[in-house]
């Protein structure tokens, strides 16, 4: 049997109050339209559900997408959270309208990258490829 590396998981949250899901669910079906395992936790999600759910799912990787505005309280308190649970070797990435003023304090608080309007989706997807830690092959 070959050996081959697991596929990437990724959950994909919406945090806070935003309603708009669009932009998470075309990012979803991208990523998993690349070989990715996808899980899509919904709207209106805590800081505190997030981490959980990523803990649970063992994922490789989060991605935020968030459009309220609440990014610069939301996104460290998720970091904080990851790197008291132990997962602090979890990719976070956020997607969404993030000012480029906010861009430097996002990634002090351990975001890997953001991910604007118009980013293309296979930027996207080659980013949490080359940058999620790698799994233990499977033999």
């Amino acid at each position: 049997m070959p050996e081959s590396a697991p596929p990437i998981r990724v959950l994909v949250a919406k945090p806070g109050l935003d309603g708009h899901d669009r932009g998470a669910k075309v990012i979803a079906r991208a990523l998993r339209d690349a070989g990715m395992e996808v899980i899509y936790t919904g709207l209106r999600q805590t800081p505190e559900m997030i981490v959980n759910a990523a803990l649970q799912e063992d994922v490789d990787c989060v991605g935020l997408s968030i459009l309220s505005g609440a990014h610069n309280a939301i996104v460290p308190r998720v970091t904080t959270l990851l790197k008291e649970r132990g997962a602090s070797d979890v990719l976070v990435v956020v997607g969404g309208t993030i000012p480029e003023q906010d861009v430097e304090f996002l990634k002090q608080q351990g975001v890997a990258a953001i991910f604007g309007p118009g980013t293309s989706l296979d930027a996207t997807v080659t980013f949490i490829r080359e940058h999620v830690k790698p799994r233990d092959l499977i033999v």
